[in-house]
């Protein structure tokens, strides 16, 4: 399974690519930091849901730290979704390099 670095995810929200950002922590967990723009379906919830995403579309999925979306990325992958991505070290990672008005949790 493949990684993108937090710095590719700034590069490609800056210049417009078109790709999901697929959010699968816990409902609770959103509203402690969150990205703007994300596809919103905790990791119990992902393979009822998985039509809800295109197959032909870039999906980079993210969590807290990287451990369920990588997971959920392996899951996508095994299921069809050939360009799913995880967020190397999750929305922790984007918080200490890109947001620090985010909190770590």
């Amino acid at each position: 399974m493949d990684e993108i670095t937090v710095e590719e995810l700034k590069s490609k929200i800056e210049n417009s690519e078109p790709f999901t950002l697929l959010d699968v922590r816990e409902a609770h967990e959103y509203f402690m930091s969150d990205i703007e723009g994300t596809t919103r379906i905790p990791m119990d919830e992902l393979k009822g849901r998985l039509n809800e995403l295109k197959k032909d579309e870039e999906i980079i999925v993210m969590c807290r730290s990287g451990n369920r979306s990588g997971i959920a990325a392996k899951m996508l992958l095994e299921n069809g979704y050939k360009k799913a991505f995880n967020l190397k070290g999750g929305i922790n990672e984007w918080a200490k390099k890109i947001d620090p008005t985010l909190p770590e949790y």
